[in-house]
């Protein structure tokens, strides 16, 4: 383990004015708590990210306290104990109480209505071989606990020295704050240990390279490819949840790239770098891999009022993963994905679910694949029909949709991009005004089960499902016809159907 440096007692800050007042602000809201834990003899320390994001002056109102202590679980509970208005223990057998605190009426009034921390006892763990849980044992000493912290950069602490004119005692062992400065991503201890205590490291090094545009150390990029099928014995859960942190930050892309040179990408996502191996001729990338990052890429947070952006995220990363699968030639055309569309959205679907999203978010996704060429297959402009099957078929996911197709387009040709813009603003156009005319989102039949049975005299069973079937066909191609006309083309069709 590196030896670790002294202690720093002038805190050093980048140089945001913002920074020094949210520490003026964070280190006043835990004095109180403080001067209990110092009380019965026990040190405070802020920890992790929280440390980092003052440093780098971006923490919001919506922080929470991670603190770590000597103190036992049982102490800490008894340090909380009329100071917080409620306590879980959850985490107690990994040493962690968390705690809720509503404002009172003397403290000051910029401190938030109500704030929740998470105390826990200095400690060390570990993955053993083949677990999906640490082992954890507690430590007497913050820089053994630093130590077993993922990266450099979370792995420092703030000691809250309550009384001390001093000012609050940064605890950087490890050389986090210079990392940060550097814009290197390195581990506290080796990357193998780092990696063996908790896997799923590896997966937050991607994020934490994209986030803040950190650069991995080689030590750290050759432990993931060496490492990187430990991630299996990662719950599917954990690392879901960890993998969509990465989807939406503002630039995933190089976190992506990571993953999939690297390797780690084939033991979650192999669909992923299954893409490189695909030409993509259309958008002009070297492959369908850097067509889809670009997209991924061109999702951005504002690309619409109301959309979900993470389900869109997703969606863009799926909507080629078809193509391997459907690769083709055709004489004069070149390289065909026929129905890749298709394809796409059965792995999708597969992925999802073996990754453990919801069922709300695989449906979601999983239309969107399967809808995203949908729009290039009116290439002759859009009729009421066309418009109305769009959108029916689109549904709840309209907005969704509309937002992926846009982003789909990665050409270097500005005016192929236009077109392609101007096209899509003209389908929008059209939208808008067919659902203003026809309430679209609602389309129905214009007839209902019960006005098929009667006008037709026929019983409940399939054929009045096939006579809504063609009475839906009549109104998306059509419109509102109105009522003597709609029983007139359903006695039609019904005459033509029954022998």
């Amino acid at each position: 383990m590196p030896a670790p440096r002294e202690r720093a007692t002038n805190l050093s800050v980048a140089s945001s004015d913002v920074v020094p007042e949210r520490f003026a602000s964070i280190l006043s809201e835990l004095g109180p708590i403080a001067e209990r834990f110092h009380a019965r003899g026990h040190r405070l320390y802020l920890v992790g990210g929280a440390v980092r994001d003052l440093l780098t002056g971006s923490v919001d109102d919506g922080f929470d306290f991670d603190l770590t202590t000597d103190a036992r679980p049982d102490e800490i509970k008894a340090v909380l104990a009329g100071w917080a208005d409620s306590v879980w223990t959850q985490g107690e057998r990994f040493g962690t109480i968390g705690a809720r605190r509503r404002r009172r009426e003397n403290d000051p009034p910029d401190w938030p209505e109500f704030r929740e921390y998470e105390i826990t006892t200095f400690r060390a763990e570990i993955y053993v071989q083949d677990s999906r849980k640490p082992e954890v044992t507690f430590a007497d000493d913050i820089e053994i606990d630093l130590s077993r912290r993922d990266f450099t950069i979370n792995a420092m602490a703030l000691e809250i020295v309550a009384g001390a004119e001093a000012g609050p005692v940064l605890v950087d062992p490890f050389n986090g704050a210079a990392d940060l400065v550097a814009g290197a991503l390195r581990t506290p201890l080796s990357p193998e240990i780092s990696f063996d205590d908790d896997p799923l490291r590896m997966l937050r090094a991607a994020r934490f390279v994209a986030r803040f545009e950190l650069e991995p150390v080689p030590e750290v990029v050759a432990a993931v490819v060496e490492r990187g099928h430990r991630l299996s014995i990662v719950s599917a859960e954990r690392i879901r949840d960890e993998f969509d942190k990465l989807m939406v930050l503002d630039h995933p892309a190089a976190g992506l790239w990571f993953c999939v040179d690297t390797s780690l990408a084939d033991h979650f996502l192999p669909e992923l770098p299954g893409l490189r191996l695909e030409h993509d001729p259309l958008h002009r990338h070297k492959d369908v891999l850097s067509h889809t990052i670009a997209v991924v890429e061109n999702v951005r947070p504002d690309a619409a009022p109301d959309f979900d952006f993470r389900r869109t995220r997703l969606a863009a990363l799926f909507h080629d993963v078809g193509k391997p699968r459907t690769r083709g030639y055709q004489k004069g055309k070149g390289t065909t994905f026929h129905h890749h569309d298709v394809v796409g959205a059965r792995m999708t679907r597969k992925r999802m679910e073996a990754l453990r999203y919801s069922t709300a978010d695989v449906n979601a996704v999983t239309e969107l694949v399967a809808l995203h060429l949908r729009f290039h297959t009116y290439k002759m402009g859009w009729s009421d029909s066309a418009v109305r099957r769009y959108v029916r078929d689109a549904g709840d996911l309209l907005v969704e949709l509309n937002v992926l197709t846009r982003c789909d387009c990665t050409t270097r040709d500005p005016r192929k991009a236009a077109v392609l813009a101007r096209r899509m603003d003209e389908l929008e156009e059209r939208i808008a005004v067919l659902a203003a005319e026809e309430e679209l989102a609602a389309i129905r039949p214009e007839l209902d089960g019960a006005a098929v049975m009667r006008i037709l005299g026929i019983p409940p069973g399939p054929l009045v499902g096939k006579a809504l079937a063609h009475l839906l066909d009549v109104r998306l191609d059509e419109g509102l016809l109105g009522e003597e006309q709609i029983e007139r083309r359903l006695r039609e069709w019904y005459a033509s159907s029954t022998p």
